[in-house]
């Protein structure tokens, strides 16, 4: 056992295995209370989300001069449709008292503001959020509403603007973690006994998989305390699905890898050492390559897409800790008869050659450039449904699947005041200017009205009520027009922001990210590529399936989009997609190619082809299941943007192992056969006169 490695022998040491899940056992014990307090330490503020140096966010920081960061205004909407009679003004008079007088509110309410057509009334309630988030503005929206609830029949009642909109998301994400937790575990439970079709087996993977992701919602944690990363709602629910979905990818990898060794060894440490050293450099590549890919995340301009990079790669990096030392231990402590009822006993058959994966890979040998060439057509037409795709954001009405009360209280505000009325544009200037900004911001096109400067600290604020509601398109134009008039004012130093606008910056600063990070992306996974397979032709050619297996899953997931009703998708939406398909599919490139160039060098590139997927076939199929599964796990949640990534990312990993990485990469190793591995030696080894039925790998270890 010791040509497979001190690295290999340590989690599979008749002693050490135990002292691996001893060391495993306390870790999980110090991270328990960590992890638990996660949610806790999110911060869903409007600046943890923003494109960091935009002017939106500037004018956010600027603001704290005037009213507290953390300060979001409810829009509380009341409603006759024969109009507003004095019993009505009277009852409202009188909530507004105790609105004031509820905690969290620390300014005055404003209100009531009666509708030109006098039948509606509008109240300003402003909640001060403090540390608590979107759990105080959900608390106190919840008090309003018990206080509103006493009103006379017939007036309706909505809470609505940003923290009716804050409020509805957090009830939206309520118990994220634990929905997720649970959803993704059973996903892989079912998968994995279907897989395994053992009633044991699967507990190993996922207590591994779980242990994973308490010990990464710890770290993280700590880091989110102790060293300033931005953590929120969507990356902490993307942890989990992450580290989940990868890691038991991981855990079907080795564990394949450990059923064919057991056929070959009779002392199952043996088998586990030879298992980590043929299959452990494939795992931690691709492991590798998720956590290059997640922290080029890093160059993005927006707070939440930089905040998530860190986060998945701390998932990733302890995913790939516990599958490759403590999934290991349990395996060989546990023995042979975890596999029960089909126990791989020494010396029994491997029936690679009759499983499906090698008798696909044999029909596409027949005609392998007429395959690779077919599939990437349609996979082409299939790109094209992205011309559909509108990824210019989501309306506060189309960003929840449902309509909650605050989608209900926008259009009643939009009926009866002007749109943007309780969203306001806000600009900030020299308070010595504030004068000829506030008339330069006044005869701007889409504004409605701009109320009285407040000065402080040399600083003037306005708030500028637009015409249209402040999600729409035609509210960013009005933003672009402003900002305009008021930066033409000299020496004014005047900046635009609010709701209209950080919509607007967000969406700039997405289209950057994509022509930033998508080319970093791609760059890192083929130089990874390139040193793991020691060639320049294959890391090429993977990359092209990669982002051709990307173009046709936002094509066909535009479509999905569309059928279920879906008006838009979030900017950050093929960012993210990307990211995710090209970094994971890589994943199943690397489990493949790294089998393929094994093969290779005993059978030559032809055979080692159809030995690589015939092997390799059937776990890059379970593997893509669990986390297709996992990822989809996201659409259960009622936020569209989520729904979408969930729907992408899975459509998007069937697509890639099975017909991708399965069919196409197949028969571009069969038809460019030896020529992939230009320039290194293998290139110039002619393959060997094949044989009519695949080879058995050989029962030693080849230096890899």
């Amino acid at each position: 056992m010791g040509g497979a490695g001190r690295l290999a022998a340590l989690p599979c040491g008749k002693v050490s295995k135990w002292i691996v899940l001893a060391l495993w056992i306390v870790a999980i014990a110090a991270s328990f209370a960590p992890a638990g307090k996660l949610t806790g330490a999110q911060e869903n503020d409007a600046v943890s989300w923003l494109p960091g140096k935009a002017e939106s966010t500037e004018v956010l920081k600027a603001s704290e001069q005037f009213s507290s960061p953390d300060e979001i205004p409810a829009v509380l909407v009341y409603e006759r449709s024969s109009g507003i009679t004095p019993a009505d003004q009277q009852a409202v008079q009188s909530h507004i008292a105790q609105y004031g007088e509820l905690q969290d509110v620390d300014r005055d309410v404003v209100g009531p503001i009666p509708a030109q057509d006098h039948k509606a009334l509008q109240v300003l309630v402003p909640i001060n959020a403090g540390s608590g988030g979107w759990e105080t503005i959900g608390a106190r929206a919840d008090d309003i509403r018990r206080i509103a609830g006493d009103r006379p029949d017939g007036l309706s009642f909505h809470v609505t603007g940003p923290g009716g909109f804050a409020a509805d998301s957090q009830e939206a994400f309520a118990g994220i973690d634990g929905k997720l937790l649970y959803s993704a575990g059973a996903v892989v439970i079912i998968i994995l006994l279907l897989t395994y079709r053992s009633p044991v087996l699967w507990l190993l993977p996922l207590i591994s998989a779980g242990v994973a992701l308490f010990s990464a919602q710890a770290v993280v944690y700590v880091l989110a305390t102790q060293a300033n990363l931005t953590v929120n709602a969507q990356s902490a629910g993307i942890l989990t699905v992450l580290v989940f979905g990868a890691g038991t990818d991981y855990a079907l990898l080795l564990v394949a890898r450990y059923r064919e060794e057991l056929r070959r060894h009779q002392d199952r440490h043996e088998a586990m050492a030879f298992a980590l050293h043929r299959s452990g450099p494939a795992i931690v590549a691709s492991g590798s390559t998720v956590v290059a890919g997640m922290l080029c995340l890093l160059f993005a301009s927006m707070n939440s897409t930089r905040g998530l990079g860190p986060v998945a790669a701390v998932g990733i990096v302890i995913a790939l800790l516990a599958m490759l030392t403590l999934l290991p231990a349990l395996l060989v402590i546990c023995g042979r008869w975890v596999f029960w009822p089909l126990r791989p006993t020494y010396g029994s058959d491997d029936h690679t050659e009759t499983s499906v994966w090698g008798r696909i890979g044999r029909r596409i040998a027949v005609r392998p450039r007429l395959t690779w060439i077919t599939t990437s057509i349609l996979l082409g037409i299939a790109s094209l449904g992205i011309l559909t795709l509108n990824a210019g954001g989501l309306s506060n009405e189309d960003s929840f699947i449902g309509t909650p009360d605050s989608v209900v209280g926008e259009k009643v505000v939009a009926a009866h005041f002007p749109a943007g009325a309780g969203n306001p544009l806000v600009v900030i200037s020299r308070a010595d200017k504030a004068a000829d900004v506030r008339t330069a911001m006044s005869s701007t096109q889409g504004i409605a009205e701009v109320g009285e400067p407040r000065v402080a600290s040399g600083l003037a604020y306005l708030e500028g009520t637009m015409t249209d509601a402040a999600d729409s398109q035609a509210a960013k134009e009005t933003v672009d027009r402003v900002r305009a008039a008021v930066h033409a004012v000299p020496d004014a130093d005047a900046l635009a922001g609010g709701g209209a606008a950080i919509l607007l910056d967000t969406q700039r600063a997405s289209d950057h990210d994509n022509k930033i990070i998508i080319p970093v992306v791609l760059a890192v996974v083929l130089a990874i590529l390139a040193l793991l397979l020691r060639a320049l032709v294959a890391p090429v050619l993977l990359v092209a399936t990669v982002v051709l297996s990307f173009g046709a899953a936002l094509g066909i997931s535009s479509l999905v989009f569309k059928a279920l009703g879906f008006e838009g998708a979030d900017t950050s939406l093929p960012l993210f997609v990307f990211v995710f398909l090209v970094a994971l599919g890589i994943d199943y490139n690397i489990f493949l190619m790294t089998r393929v160039h094994e093969e290779s060098k005993v059978h030559g590139t032809r055979r080692g082809a159809l030995i690589g997927v015939a092997a390799t076939g059937g776990v890059i199929t379970s593997a893509g299941l669990v986390l297709a599964g996992t990822f989809a796990v996201l659409a259960t949640l009622p936020v569209v943007a989520f729904a979408e990534i969930g729907i992408a990312v899975a459509l998007g990993v069937l697509l890639d192992t099975i017909v991708v990485r399965s069919v196409l990469v197949t028969a571009l190793n069969l038809d460019v056969g030896r020529h992939l591995w230009w320039p290194s030696a293998l290139a110039r080894q002619r393959d060997p006169e094949a044989p009519e039925s695949l080879p058995e790998p050989e029962p030693t270890l080849t230096n890899t």
